[in-house]
């Protein structure tokens, strides 16, 4: 739990290293772990099921977010099924769409029915945002993943869409839902999340090193920078003539 201005938020971060995630477990600052297939595929798993019974043994109890990968929505939810029964702390993560651009929407539907938690994710639209919120009754359990660094990369503003999200969170009354900040690009994506009352942000481990920086002098680290520079020439054996 992160708090900044009186105000608490959720630090999730990504982990499709076993190593890491046992540490990650052990700080306190971390409420939760995510993965995907990619993440899993560039850290060098070869069996997904291995991989993640042994990721929910390492997150020692916290949330953990393991995702369904299929196209078929029958598949989809028999994959949702197995991965929810490793553990109580595990949230499956559903994409909004299946490759193919079909909503999700009566998988969710039927996985929530079921009592299991999910992590909507890949969310971008406002109407993708309001159709997913209204999946939910107040006795589910789920976040609803905002891919916010995605959003800004299109020239959008995402806090917009943090605050649309929450609106209509509170008009239904829904307690057990929860809103999330993905695709983190900089740790002042933290401060943003915080200040438009999001629950949770995911944060990769490289920007989440950046938490230490915070009201940091900005002079010392300018001269940290120059030192960075002329170290850096240094050791390059770099020479103008």
């Amino acid at each position: 739990m992160f708090i900044y201005k009186n105000k608490k938020i959720k630090i999730f971060t990504d982990g499709a290293n076993l190593d890491s995630i046992i540490n990650l477990a052990k700080d306190d600052l971390i409420d939760g772990i995510t993965t995907n297939p990619t993440l899993m595929r560039k850290s060098g798993v070869t069996n997904y099921m291995n991989f993640a019974k042994a990721a929910v043994n390492a997150s020692q109890g916290k949330s953990i977010s393991l995702e369904v990968f299929s196209d078929d929505f029958d598949i989809m939810i028999h994959q949702a099924k197995v991965l929810s029964r490793l553990g109580n702390s595990v949230y499956v993560k559903i994409p909004v769409t299946n490759s193919l651009g079909h909503s999700t929407s009566e998988v969710i539907k039927k996985l929530l029915k079921e009592g299991i938690r999910v992590n909507i994710t890949a969310i971008l639209s406002k109407s993708q945002i309001e159709s997913c919120i209204n999946l939910f009754e107040k006795r589910d359990y789920g976040y609803i993943s905002i891919f916010a660094g995605r959003i800004a990369d299109t020239g959008k503003d995402p806090t917009h869409f943090i605050k649309y999200a929450n609106e209509k969170l509170q008009a239904k009354g829904l307690m057990n839902l929860e809103i999330l900040w993905a695709s983190t690009r900089e740790i002042f994506n933290l401060y943003q999340a915080i200040n438009c009352d999001c629950s949770i942000i995911t944060i990769p481990p490289e920007i989440m090193k950046k938490v230490k920086l915070f009201d940091y002098s900005l002079e010392k680290l300018s001269l940290e920078t120059v030192k960075m520079f002329k170290s850096d020439s240094e050791q390059a054996k770099y020479f103008i003539e």
